[in-house]
């Protein structure tokens, strides 16, 4: 009997642990994850700025960030960010081509889900 509620208690602290390490881990929040550029001239880089702060207990590591072609490019954070810190992620579309474009960048960091996907969109003009 001893032995099963020893077992029983050892089990709940367990499930406890985890539910609290979820809790404590690093958290984005976002400005916003979608940037609408509208009409942009072509030939004409730009940029967008993807603001967050880390809203858990953990400092917050983005390990990679990257776009979705060779035609955007991602600016991070290479340091930890602390809990209650902001920071921004810059993601650069080089409007090469005329038309419309929808591209995104990934970022894979030690937040809670793992993976964010940000989008960026608008149409190249001549």
């Amino acid at each position: 009997m001893k032995k099963v509620t020893f077992l029983s208690l050892a089990l709940t602290f367990v499930a406890a642990s985890f539910v609290f390490a979820n809790v404590l881990a690093a958290a984005f929040i976002w400005v916003e994850t979608d940037h609408n550029f509208g009409q942009i001239k072509q030939g004409k880089p730009v940029t967008a700025e993807f603001k967050f702060t880390n809203k858990g207990q953990d400092p917050l590591v983005i390990s990679k960030a990257y776009g979705s072609c060779g035609c955007t490019g991602v600016e991070y954070p290479k340091e930890p960010i602390m809990p209650g810190v902001s920071g921004v992620i810059k993601a650069t579309f080089n409007a090469a081509a005329a038309g419309s474009f929808n591209k995104t960048v990934t970022v894979e960091s030690n937040a809670e889900g793992g993976l964010v996907i940000l989008n960026i969109h608008g149409e190249v003009v001549q």
